[in-house]
This record gives structure tokens, sequence and C-alpha cells, in this order.
């Protein structure tokens, strides 16, 4: 089912998705697949075996020369200069006032050669707060509209990326990556970039190579996953598998009004730094009585969702960002921001599901790891 009204941009490979059944939705202006059989079907294939994602409406920045690193340092919240080439690093864009333009995943692939990947809604907001910094001698290439990305995630994600034909030569071999790392490879004699880090709480991989090449690529890698059990998943189950890994989703746990130490993020923000943006707001914000994020778990069926008021006795002490019935564990899970009094692990409070008061106690995120 397509929805050909929309303006969203369409991915390379949109047309495949049509011919597989897939539902779309427009996510960031891009009209992508929210499902093809059932939610359910497509979250527990990823934590028993393995799915594969379209995810190329994320946005990809080449920022390359002698000043790329210390660019990075002063454009990121995070100490990128320190990074080891074949690493990946975790950080954040902040706008001026220290709120969260976009949190983004920093790859060195040289000394002086970086890739940036952003979320969809936010590139132009990420490329302009580039701009926004003296880039030096550090060149900026926005090379989303000639590259896809494909993820694999799940346990049987490596066995099928192993097999799968056409993919060549791949430096360090996938059984040697760690996590939060990169290598580079071929696909049909195509340049193929190799990242293993992932959105889902599995362990996978994620696959960018040239648009040409694209609907190839997952064709080979749906066709090497045939007796895995790898099945196409969508937007919907990508949502559950990332909450219950308690993995924040720009607009609801991250946005400008939000600073990093609120969401759990401070970590990320190297702060005696000479140089960044928002580094002095941050230093003199007053945090004391800002809204915190917390998991919150309940009994019984009905989920809190975005939106729904938190309480402690009759106050209403927060708002849930992301909810739902979580499949791989059996209750409902949700993150939401409440006021520091009430987030002490262990709290007891409830959540206003449409007049109903449900029982909900606060718990620490992740709500599901991984058996390794």
């Amino acid at each position: 089912m397509t929805d050909t009204t929309t303006d969203a941009r369409r991915s390379p490979l949109h047309e495949l998705h049509e011919r597989l059944g897939a539902s779309f939705t427009d996510f960031g202006g891009w009209l992508m697949p929210v499902r093809y059989t059932s939610d359910l079907a497509e979250h527990h294939a990823v934590r028993q075996a393995a799915g594969i994602f379209d995810i190329s409406h994320m946005a990809e920045f080449r920022i390359e020369g002698a000043d790329a690193a210390d660019f990075l340092d002063r454009a990121l919240a995070g100490r990128i200069s320190s990074m080891k080439v074949g690493k990946a690093k975790y950080s954040l864009v902040l706008a001026a006032d220290g709120g969260i333009v976009d949190d983004v995943i920093v790859y060195r692939i040289t000394e002086d050669e970086f890739l940036v990947i952003s979320n969809a809604g936010n590139r132009a907001e990420v490329a302009a707060a580039f701009a926004a910094v003296d880039a030096g001698g550090a060149r900026i290439d926005d090379i989303t509209d000639r590259m896809s990305l494909i993820a694999v995630q799940g346990p049987s994600a490596r066995s099928i990326l192993e097999s799968t034909a056409g993919i060549e030569g791949v430096e360090p071999a996938l059984v040697d990556m760690t996590y939060y790392s990169w290598a580079i490879g071929s696909f049909q004699g195509r340049s193929l970039f190799v990242a293993r880090t992932g959105y889902t709480g599995e362990d996978g991989f994620e696959l960018m190579v040239p648009n040409e090449v694209a609907a190839d690529l997952w064709q080979a890698v749906t066709a090497a996953g045939a007796d895995r059990g790898l099945v196409p998943a969508g937007l919907a189950a990508r949502d559950t598998l990332r909450l219950e890994a308690g993995m924040p989703l720009y607009g609801h746990e991250l946005s400008r009004d939000i600073v990093p130490a609120q969401a759990g993020l401070g970590r990320v923000v190297a702060a005696d730094k000479e140089a960044f943006v928002g580094k002095d707001v941050l230093a003199a914000r007053a945090l004391d009585d800002a809204p915190v994020l917390v998991g919150l778990v309940a009994e019984g069926r009905r989920a809190g969702r975005a939106g729904y008021a938190v309480l402690a006795g009759d106050d209403t002490v927060g708002e849930i960002t992301s909810g739902a019935l979580s499949p791989t564990l059996g209750h409902p899970v949700a993150m939401a921001f409440v006021h520091p009094s009430a987030s002490a692990e262990g709290t007891a409070l409830t959540i206003d599901v449409r007049g109903t008061r449900i029982p909900a106690t606060v718990t620490a995120l992740p709500f599901y790891r991984r058996q390794k």
C-alpha cells in the first residue's frame, strides 16, 4: 500500500518495498516502510533471527581535510579528535543554548576524514549547524543523495552477511569487528561501507552503498537469509525494538528543548574541551528542577503512549515520550520525562491512560539486554 498523496521523498529501494507489500508512512520527510506483514512478527524475527531494514532516509556527511578533527571537536559535544581510525562514536549536535539539534554517529575513516550520520528529519538543521561553525581547512560534503543504507539486525546477522553473494574483501572481517567499529569492502565491484552499530538492541550491521547497487544488495542479503529466518522489517518494529533497548528517538526523548544531562547523555559531552557550541550555556545552566528521562514498567496490557501524563499521587510530575506493550517482555514499558523528585529507581507512579490510572514503577534503562 502506497500513499500517493504525500510529497515525501522515496528511498532508492521504494519500488522493491512496494513489491514486498509494504505499508508506508511519512517519516522525517521520507516515505518509508512502516511494516510488511505484522509488527509483532517483524519484531520477534529481529530478536530471534534477523531483520533487514531500509534506513536510506538517514543523512550522511563526509568531513575531510587537515582541520576535520578540530572542526568536529567544535561542532559536536564529544571529543572527536581522540577517536581512533576504524572506530565509531555517538555524539550530539547542540544549539547555542545547549538544546539538542540532533544525535549522530561519527566514524573516523582516516586521520583527516570522518563520516557523520544524522537523522533524516534533521538533515537541514545539521547542515546549518555545521555551516555556522568555522570549518577552517575542513571540507563538508553532504553525500545523502548518492548513498543508500541497509541495516541487518539480529543474532543471525553476521552469518547472513558472511554468506551474501557479491560482498567481498571486507576488512577487517565481520567476525573481527567490535561494537562501534566499521570496515570497508565491495559489493558488485562498488564501494561497501560496513558499520557494526545498530538501533535495535541486537547485534547487527549497517551497509552503505551507492544508490545504483542498493536494490541488488537488498536482494542478495535477502537470498542469503532465506533459510535463516531473515524478514524485511519496518519502522513499527524498529520503534518497539529501540524502545526496549532504551535508545532515544529524536522528537520524542531528544529535542531543542532538552539538554544532554536531562536525557541521561551528560557523559556524551566533553565539558573540558576548550570550546564547542553550547559549552558556556551548559556550564552555567541550573538543572535542579528540570525534568529527567526515566524508564517506566507497568503490569497488564495497557501501555502509556507519547503525551500521556505521569502522576505521583494526584500531582502530574511528567509525561510519556515513548511507550508500548513490549513484545519481548510481555508487559508495558515507557520512557518519560519526570520531575527529579520522582526519578529514583523503584519510585511508584501512575500513568493516565485515557482516564484510567495505571500503576508504573521507575526502572533503569534499558528494559532489554541481549544475551552475549
